[in-house]
């Protein structure tokens, strides 16, 4: 028996080179699900999977979208049926996977983000991202090291519509998040092992889901039938998995799904 994926939890500096890559994602699951099997870099950049990108280009592309999507198997079999996904679902899914598969990102957008959302004004500048940094990796960056990494992080929270505008001090936002996108993290994290729970984690706390007002939208979940009753909860999974849940409401038109024909 396979165990869950989980997420990662060693630090390390694919960020430096991949940030969200949103519209690139989009193609690699699109060409997995045609393809269906493992792939080598040579064939990806023969075949343009990313466009006119160079061989070593095309490399490191397909590196972080194994570690981001390959790691979690039900993941990409319904991203790869999910045809007419919108934009802003599409870089949130983007979002969680690179929380997932990245834990110094994690941290920043679940974490630091979250605390200066908290304050007023809520904003965020340059200058204390790159102090965050180097008190998250204990000094084993250079300083160097510190600001590709701060503007890295910036500059993929702002593509994930968590930050508004490049200059500082920069304004912090919040995503709208769609049923579907939150059905799609709730059933994802469902299978895999991470630390919180599924009523407060970094995942939803970056896009500000939290406490009530998430309640509120649990009960309006495709695929999800939520309960509260004093301290008991139940999610009331309509599906065992990602995969089921996929195949029952993405893979035919959402509009059916959204007319409540579920399976």
């Amino acid at each position: 028996m396979n165990a869950s994926p989980r997420e990662c939890t060693t630090l390390h500096t694919r960020l430096l080179k991949c940030t969200l890559e949103a519209e690139h994602s989009r193609a690699y699951w699109r060409r997995m699900a045609e393809t269906g099997t493992a792939v080598t870099a040579r064939r990806v950049q023969e075949e343009f999977w990313f466009g006119a990108r160079s061989a070593g280009r095309s490399a490191i592309l397909l590196a972080n979208f194994r570690a981001r999507f390959d790691a979690f198997p039900p993941a990409l079999d319904a991203l790869g049926i999910w045809h007419d996904m919108e934009p802003q679902t599409r870089r949130l899914i983007c979002h969680w996977h690179l929380q997932l598969s990245d834990p110094l990102y994690r941290r920043f957008t679940g974490g630091f983000l979250c605390e200066r959302r908290r304050r007023l004004p809520a904003e965020v500048s340059y200058a204390p991202v790159v102090r965050w940094v180097g008190e998250q990796s204990e000094d084993r960056w250079n300083p160097a090291t510190r600001i590709q990494f701060a503007s890295k992080l910036l500059s993929s929270a702002m593509a994930a519509g968590l930050i508004a505008g490049r200059r500082d001090p920069r304004p912090l936002t919040l995503p709208r998040v769609d049923d579907f996108a939150l059905g799609y993290l709730l059933y994802l994290l469902k299978g895999t092992l991470f630390a919180g729970s599924l009523l407060a984690n970094p995942y939803l706390d970056s896009v500000g889901l939290v406490g009530p007002d998430l309640e509120r939208r649990l009960k309006t979940v495709p695929g999800l039938r939520f309960r509260r009753q004093g301290d008991l909860v139940d999610f009331g999974w309509q599906f065992p998995d990602l995969g089921a849940w996929s195949r029952a409401l993405v893979e035919r038109p959402l509009a059916t799904a959204r007319a409540g024909g579920s399976a």
